[in-house]
């Protein structure tokens, strides 16, 4: 399986915004549809955003709005914008796709709270 590697998660305030950033090393990257997910504390890991390999994107209906998922296939690498985080959005939040892209790093923590 390919290693897959988020960041930018972090402590933010209601309203706030974050970025995540999502990377991997292997350049059949651009082939492959890819998604966000999060986990909250006694919750089950849920879909936040997919986006295909040729760029569109769809959304849970519980962040169209506010969450924007992009990729730079060039980078290797998937985004997703978050705007307007509310505290109901504090989760660990992975990346994941289909076939070799199957895998569950580490996740970055977002946390909103005041």
């Amino acid at each position: 399986q390919v290693q897959l590697v988020e960041s930018g998660g972090g402590l933010v305030q209601p309203g706030g915004s974050l970025r995540l950033s999502c990377t991997t090393s292997r350049t059949i990257f651009s082939l492959y549809m890819m998604g966000w997910y999060r986990q909250a504390p006694g919750k089950q890991r849920e879909l936040v955003a997919t986006i295909t390999s040729g760029g569109s994107p769809n959304y849970a209906d519980s962040v169209k709005g506010r969450f924007t998922i992009s990729r730079d296939n060039a980078k290797k690498t998937v985004y997703l914008q978050m705007n307007s985080l509310k505290p109901e959005d504090t989760a660990v939040y992975y990346c994941n796709g289909p076939g070799p892209f199957n895998s569950w790093g580490q996740g970055t923590q977002v946390t909103v709270s005041s």
